[in-house]
């Protein structure tokens, strides 16, 4: 088994293909300046950026691994659910991430309109210009509209305000129910990680029910250390993929610099207790190889690039 604190493995960022600000070429680039040796793109409910992201990590001699993130209803709640080293071109996956994706404008244009009756002006026009992927636009995009603006200070603040439930421009959308979206996954060949779990507005009981039927339909894993995640969350979390038997996955939920509450490089290993989502993984033990033989990979190897 390799050790969970063996390299900087970040399995959870995004480009501006979804909510991100870089080309998913910057991304990796910034993410292999900043140390992290196993990397995986995982833009929401999109894989379009992946082609891009794994040439230049090819280019770079980095471990890179295909991802996504994809939305889904649970509870009444939002709930995030990671792919790791699916292949980008089974037909079941890219359907399933159009059916998602689907809704995205209207949903966007009643935000824009709910939001100039608060006071906003061109909230629409505005957060399209921040858009990357027209079929993508999401509150993160009317968030930086609105910072530009000069109505809140940070993109935080838009949301405590403005983007949250009960608040103007929140608007609902149904995603892909949870057994959807981990069936996609697997079927593309890929695990399935319960996305930051600690920034859910579940209480204890409906936390454990969300892992409980995100096991028994096939996910495999939880982030267990997360941008997300406070230090004693990353001691809460480790202790519930012991209890459920998760594999533990590590990401910063890198959006764009400056404005993510972790960059690349940032985020401290694994806990010794868990097991490491990568470990069985060639992309992971092509960088051991590599770290053991004391030198950096400098070239790719077989096997390398499942994108």
């Amino acid at each position: 088994m390799i050790a969970p604190g063996a390299f900087d493995a970040d399995l959870h960022c995004h480009s501006h293909v979804s909510d991100g600000i870089l080309a998913p070429a910057e991304v990796v680039r910034r993410a292999h300046a900043a140390g992290v040796r196993l990397h995986a793109l995982t833009d929401h409910d999109e894989l379009a950026g992946i082609p891009e992201a794994a040439a230049e990590a090819r280019r770079l001699g980095m471990a890179f691994v295909a991802g996504v993130e994809i939305s889904v209803s649970w509870g009444g709640e939002t709930i995030h659910v990671v792919g790791l080293r699916v292949d980008p071109h089974k037909p079941t996956l890219i359907e399933g991430l159009a059916r998602t994706r689907a809704g995205r404008d209207a949903r966007a244009r009643e935000m824009g309109a709910q939001l100039e009756r608060a006071g906003v002006p061109d909230a629409y026009a505005g957060a399209l210009k921040h858009v990357g992927n027209p079929a993508l636009i999401s509150r993160t995009h009317f968030a930086r509209h609105i910072v530009d603006s000069g109505i809140c200070a940070d993109v935080s603040e838009v949301f405590r305000h403005y983007l949250s439930e009960g608040r103007p421009g929140f608007v609902p959308h149904r995603w892909a129910a949870l057994g959807e979206a981990v069936g996609w996954i697997r079927g593309a060949g890929g695990v399935a990680i319960l996305a930051h779990p600690g920034r859910y507005r579940l209480d204890e009981g409906r936390l454990w029910a969300l892992m409980d039927e995100f096991r028994q339909a096939g996910g495999e894993g939880i982030e267990v250390v997360s941008g997300s995640h406070t230090p004693d969350q990353y001691r809460r979390f480790a202790g519930h993929a012991r209890e459920f038997g998760f594999l533990a996955s590590r990401g910063s939920d890198f959006h764009a610099p400056g404005e993510s509450r972790v960059d690349f490089g940032g985020l401290p290993p694994l806990p010794d207790s868990v097991v490491p989502v990568w470990r069985d993984w060639p992309e992971a033990a092509t960088v051991a190889r590599s770290r053991r033989d004391g030198r950096l990979q400098t070239e790719p190897a077989t096997g390398q690039d499942t994108a």
